[in-house]
């Protein structure tokens, strides 16, 4: 059975209430579970001390989300089999069996990812039957899910996307209506993994996964002072999730509250699956200890960090104020952990002559999104109902990438998907962005072999969030890293005068995904910037303009 947000939280609720309480008498009953700013380590120690079942907390989940989703908005769909599945890890723990690494844990989705018969509709109305439109139904999960489902997480539900996860900054136009910040709902959520962020800000999960072609889980992670870990291209598998540049630039990642629990996460999300022969690539490039097992305060003292500057974004000498205030007491910090800081190492290294000269955003590597999406519907099984672009757009009516479409503004841009829509079922010609990739991977790793940079840290944002309204949030690194396909690590760094949250990425070679994390660790620790939702509003906001 599947249960849609139009039949509401209260549906599922009212199929499993009271179902989580009462279990065997060997846990011990204990006051109703507090949810807030639990983490995974805190949530294992509590299976093992018998404080809570699985199900005890799953069922206390679902209640904060029955209790403040409504004003947040953050999910498409929940999965009714959550507390089913709970149930069985707990009889599992009962029995001695050793447990997955996340077993137990309450985890949410992009809704761009699949789950098995759970409707993908990427935000877009004619993909949601709720919304008027079809259901695109995989029959199998997307290769992230079955590594969430194998290491035993909870999977509560799907999140909030804009339309084919097109705006930056929020998901107002989703079929599914405006997600809001749990932070204050006034502010933009940050997109596109906007119900992700949302989800695990509000504490209406642990852990949440994001999709990234341009900034999806560094901006919202940083609109909403949460974690967010941006990997290296292909060291997540990215198959059975709706792509905007799948074959160069989408890559799946964690958003969480901490360092520690997004770096647990991406030790079950990462590394090789026939599904996705790009991972191939991460092969000898995985810590063989994990990416959570070495997290320690000091990482910092001695690294050589380069900083934010002109030679990375022509922007940076329009840089506000009040980031270049908040940059510098940044910078303090870390040079109070005893790290090195270079200023602006990219000047005069050609970095900023490969980005559009007009410094608007950069869609090269989405040439292949016709492409792209031609093989995701292909891959969603028999049962689907359709199984190519061309079915698609005959079935709703809608030529995606013409003038009616809402994938028409990325063929304005470039050439070669204005061709390639036309017959997306051949591969197109897409030497001129490995070209452009390589010259900007020869430009950052020479730089920081120069330089002997560890890593560079740079503000996340250019300017404090705006109206949750607004349709941009500009990423200092975007697209640079996602060109480049190299890592970042965003790490709360305080607030705003406004109260807005101010936000770091540590940006490193292909690969250094450990060492960011140690960096970001051995940060948050000291500094611990993240601001925390308080008490959640409980009164709808203004509707959006139509």
């Amino acid at each position: 059975m599947k249960i849609t947000m139009s039949d509401s939280i209260s549906s599922v609720r009212s199929i499993i209430v009271g179902a989580a309480l009462g279990m065997c008498s060997s846990y011990a009953q204990s006051d109703p579970v507090d949810v807030r700013e639990l983490t995974i380590t805190q949530i294992k120690q509590g299976f093992e001390a018998g404080r809570y079942t699985s199900e005890q907390l799953t069922n206390a989940f679902l209640s904060r989300i029955e209790q403040y989703n409504p004003y947040y908005n953050a999910f498409t769909v929940m999965n009714s089999e959550a507390l089913a599945q709970a149930r069985d890890i707990d009889r599992r723990r009962k029995a001695g069996e050793k447990l997955a690494l996340m077993a137990g844990i309450p985890v949410v989705v992009k809704d761009t990812m699949d789950m098995a018969g759970f409707a993908s509709t990427a935000g877009y109305a004619p993909l949601s039957s709720k919304a008027g439109g079809i259901d695109l139904i995989p029959e199998k999960d997307s290769a992230v899910v079955q590594r969430l489902r194998a290491a035993g997480a909870i999977i509560l539900g799907k999140t909030n996307v804009p339309v084919f996860s097109g705006n930056p900054a929020n998901a107002n136009d989703s079929w599914a209506g405006v997600t809001y910040n749990a932070l204050n709902r006034a502010w933009s959520p940050g997109g596109s993994s906007a119900g992700s962020a949302t989800a695990v800000a509000a504490n209406f999960a642990v852990v949440g996964l994001a999709e990234e072609t341009g900034g999806s889980i560094q901006n919202p992670a940083a609109a909403q002072s949460l974690v967010g870990i941006k990997p290296t291209f292909g060291l997540i598998p990215n198959s059975g999730v709706i792509p905007q540049a799948g074959s160069t630039r989408d890559v799946v990642g964690p958003i969480a509250r901490t360092v520690r629990d997004a770096a647990i996460t991406l030790d079950v999300l990462a590394g090789y699956t026939l599904d996705d022969p790009k991972t191939t690539a991460a092969f000898g490039n995985i810590p063989q200890a994990g990416y959570a097992a070495d997290l320690r305060p000091g990482a910092l003292k001695g690294k050589r960090i380069g900083l934010f500057g002109a030679g990375w974004n022509k922007s940076f000498a329009t840089l506000p104020a009040e980031t270049k205030t908040q940059y510098r007491k940044a910078i303090s910090q870390l040079q109070a952990l005893g790290a090195v800081v270079i200023a602006d190492p990219f000047n005069g290294s050609g970095l900023v002559d490969l980005a559009p000269a007009d410094g608007s955003y950069d869609a090269r590597g989405s040439d292949a999104h016709a492409y792209d999406l031609d093989r995701y519907l292909r891959k969603l099984g028999a049962s689907a109902e359709v199984h190519s672009l061309e079915q698609l757009q005959e079935r709703i009516g809608v030529k995606l990438f013409e003038s009616d479409g809402p994938l028409e503004y990325y063929v304005t841009q470039l050439p070669v998907l204005a061709g390639s829509y036309q017959t997306p079922a051949n591969a197109p010609d897409l030497s001129e962005f490995a070209h452009l990739r390589e010259r900007y991977l020869r430009i950052i790793n020479g730089v920081m072999r120069e330089h002997h940079l560890d890593a560079m840290v740079f503000p996340q944002m250019f300017e404090p969030l705006g109206d949750v309204y607004e349709g941009f949030m500009d990423a200092t690194t975007s697209s640079v890293i996602n060109i480049a396909g190299i890592p970042g690590v965003v790490v709360p760094s305080g607030a705003y005068p406004g109260g807005q949250p101010f936000s770091l990425i540590f940006v490193g070679r292909m690969w250094s995904e450990r060492e960011l994390i140690g960096y970001a660790y051995d940060y948050e620790q000291s500094v611990k910037g993240r601001l925390v939702a308080g008490d959640l509003q409980t009164t709808p906001g203004p509707k959006p303009e139509s």
